[in-house]
């Protein structure tokens, strides 16, 4: 687990700036330069709740970005719902970036295409995108 304001992985980046207060939705201050290779996670706000584990099911809002356009691809705010899902379901970087938070916190996902779409990309994400997360963590079972 990182704490607020604080990375993991490989450090010749920047994160894209978030604003906004957990249990809002949020803005992502388009990102400039390289993305990074690595996966990297940090923890904007520390929740005080039960822990995500590797077998969990989540329920969550979340904004997703992409880091060369700066564009908004999807958000669970805008549809007006939190999302569920097992994360056996989902795409590397949230299966691997997902596990060690906590209900009530906010965390930035910085995944690499090798850990979300790929090469090919999928739908609106497009090849060899790095996909930029904002998650917020509402309930787990």
């Amino acid at each position: 687990m990182t704490t607020p304001g604080t990375a993991t992985g490989s450090a010749a980046f920047e994160f894209p700036k978030v604003e906004g207060a957990a249990g809002s939705a949020p803005t992502i201050i388009a990102p400039k330069g390289t993305p990074p290779s690595t996966l990297e996670i940090k923890d904007l706000t520390i929740g005080t709740g039960a822990v995500v584990q590797p077998t969990s099911t989540v329920t969550v809002h979340y904004l997703l970005m992409a880091w060369k356009t700066g564009a908004i691809i999807d958000s669970s705010w805008s549809r007006g719902a939190p999302s569920t899902f097992g994360l056996n379901q989902v795409i590397p970087g949230w299966q691997q970036g997902m596990p060690g938070m906590k209900i009530g916190g906010r965390r930035e996902l910085l995944i690499p295409p090798a850990l979300g779409y790929g090469d090919m990309g999928s739908g609106p994400v497009g090849p060899k995108e790095t996909l930029i997360f904002v998650v917020d963590l509402i309930a787990l079972k």
